[in-house]
């Protein structure tokens, strides 16, 4: 069995691309937190690169920032090669089949740049014509 559930931050904004076929692959790196603790008290954490595909990978590229908390269920794939100096590396990273946001959307996201400035004016006047009051001169 191989079997992955990883709760973490993403370390940078996700990087969206396509195969030369089309199809959507989204990568970032998570940082999990370790149970123990450096000896000055100090969290320790795994940085572990993440490979989401298709239409959650477009899902995910529109909605996850760095800092965003998510949970990802996956299978741990370990790739071999050999670098350039010729010693075989290997690669591993864990093939998302699912990717959970688990905080919520941050702030600066749901409010506009600009905010229109109200209006009381007209909107005393739209209301007073929709419910066919005469508010006369002093208002």
């Amino acid at each position: 069995m191989n079997y992955v559930i990883l709760t973490g931050r993403l370390t940078a904004d996700p990087v969206l691309r396509y195969t030369p076929t089309g199809v959507p692959v989204l990568g970032f790196t998570l940082a999990v937190d370790r149970r123990s603790r450096t000896p000055e008290g100090e969290k320790e954490a795994d940085f572990i690169d993440i490979v989401v595909w298709r239409k959650q990978a477009e899902i995910c590229a529109n909605y996850l920032k760095k800092g965003r908390l998510v949970g990802v269920e996956g299978r741990l794939e370990i790739s071999r090669f050999q670098g350039a100096d010729g010693q075989t590396h290997r690669k591993v990273r864990v093939i998302a089949y699912r990717v959970e946001f688990l905080d919520s959307k941050p702030r600066e996201e749901e409010v506009p740049e600009e905010i229109p400035s109200f209006d009381e004016d007209a909107f005393v006047d739209d209301i007073s014509q929709k419910i066919d009051i005469d508010l006369g001169e002093d208002v």
